[in-house]
């Protein structure tokens, strides 16, 4: 599931409400270890673009 949720937020990455959206859907999905590691893939792929969206979601689920 970890490698497929990369793939979808790759392909959302034009739309910051796509991105966010599903973020969100992705932390419901995946296991703590996997959103530890989402986390970090995200801060270094998208953190330059979306570091507050990614904040914000990780915050609210409480990795920040």
């Amino acid at each position: 599931m970890f490698e497929y949720t990369k793939q979808i937020l790759t392909k959302v990455s034009f739309d910051k409400v796509l991105f966010r959206k599903e973020l969100k859907k992705a932390m419901q999905w995946l296991k703590k270890d996997e959103r530890k590691m989402l986390m970090v893939w995200c801060l270094t792929t998208f953190g330059h673009r979306y570091g507050d969206i990614i904040h914000e979601v990780f915050k609210r689920f409480g990795h920040f």
